[in-house]
């Protein structure tokens, strides 16, 4: 079995996506000559010719609106984002247009749109090209949002994304893009949309993860005391209730290690959730990892330190399960 890189993966989950349902096609920057910023279009325009594969000008509002009435339409257009936080300027016409189509045209319109985006931190882009932004379209009713995680995850969201009836963001940390791991490709295989996934089974807590956060989790997991089961999120909206409540219900504990700052962090929604519905199974109180509430650092050092750490995951988890008490994040203790 061969090693892929995860950008391959999104360049075949696009390819076989094109090449079997002609209603598939591409907007975006420099997606077509140039093969993409990240390369994870390269060779589309050759194979699929310029009607499908679009280079558009840089103006998301106008190609994301362009993309919306295309799939009212019929066709399936799939918008790229050079960086999610360039979709700041075209968040009407995802959230408050496409998303609420269904609803608005009493089920006889619907828009089958999927929104790519090269997200999160570690790579020295600075604060305005470094957030994973996700929860600017999480609990937008219509509107769902997954994160990939490596090359078969990657693959099979943006098969099931780009075949969904309905509008998808397709979060891709772009540090992963570069990560080759072992995997045989299959033109039929899918995850569904809504499905967590169990990535390391344990007693002692439940560590639920996604996107470049996952690989964090699993060596956190493996170079600590306690015995953690790790869950691969995979999509944030809607999330997966039932296989992180009967997790939670076997070992008691519940962390969440987020990508995001606390205030905007994904975890909040599931921590809130756990409390209500599994109160009564948990031994200790949940506990979120976050980042600390400034911007993404520049600096290299700065942004290592700002992540948290396999050491530090490991680190926090293993106090929860030794104590039953919430330990305090790096920089409270700093301070």
């Amino acid at each position: 079995m061969a090693k892929i890189w995860v950008r391959q993966a999104v360049l075949r989950a696009l390819d076989d996506a094109m090449t079997e349902d002609p209603t598939v096609i591409m907007m975006g920057e420099d997606i077509a000559a140039a093969g993409g910023p990240f390369k994870v279009t390269e060779g589309l325009l050759a194979v699929h010719g310029p009607q499908r594969v679009i280079d558009t000008p840089i103006s998301e509002m106008a190609f994301m609106g362009a993309a919306v009435g295309a799939a009212v339409c019929g066709l399936k257009p799939i918008v790229e984002m050079m960086f999610i936080e360039f979709i700041g300027v075209a968040l009407d016409q995802l959230t408050t247009q496409a998303a609420t189509m269904r609803y608005l045209s009493r089920g006889k319109l619907t828009t089958p749109l999927v929104v790519r985006a090269s997200a999160g931190a570690g790579q020295g882009f600075g604060c305005q090209h470094s957030q994973m932004l996700d929860h600017w379209f999480r609990g937008t009713p219509g509107l769902k949002v997954c994160v990939t995680s490596n090359a078969r995850t990657t693959y099979g969201l943006l098969r099931s994304a780009i075949e969904d009836p309905d509008p998808v963001v397709v979060l891709e940390p772009r540090i992963l893009y570069a990560e080759r791991e072992e995997y045989e490709f299959d033109s039929s295989y899918r995850i569904p949309l809504g499905k967590a996934e169990i990535v390391k089974a344990g007693k002692d807590a439940t560590l639920l993860a996604c996107g470049a956060m996952v690989r964090v989790a699993k060596e956190a997991a493996e170079n600590s005391s306690a015995d953690i089961e790790v869950i691969d999120m995979l999509t944030l909206w809607p999330w997966d209730r039932d296989t992180i409540m009967e997790s939670v219900s076997r070992t008691g504990r519940l962390v969440t290690l987020e990508e995001a700052t606390a205030g905007n962090g994904w975890g909040a929604e599931v921590v809130s959730s756990v409390a209500v519905e599994a109160f009564g199974s948990l031994k200790a109180p949940p506990h979120r990892i976050t980042l600390p509430d400034a911007p993404v650092p520049y600096s290299g050092k700065l942004e290592a330190r700002f992540l948290p750490s396999a050491a530090y995951v490991a680190e926090q988890v293993s106090a929860l399960v030794s104590t039953n008490k919430t330990p305090m994040p790096w920089w409270r203790n700093a301070a």
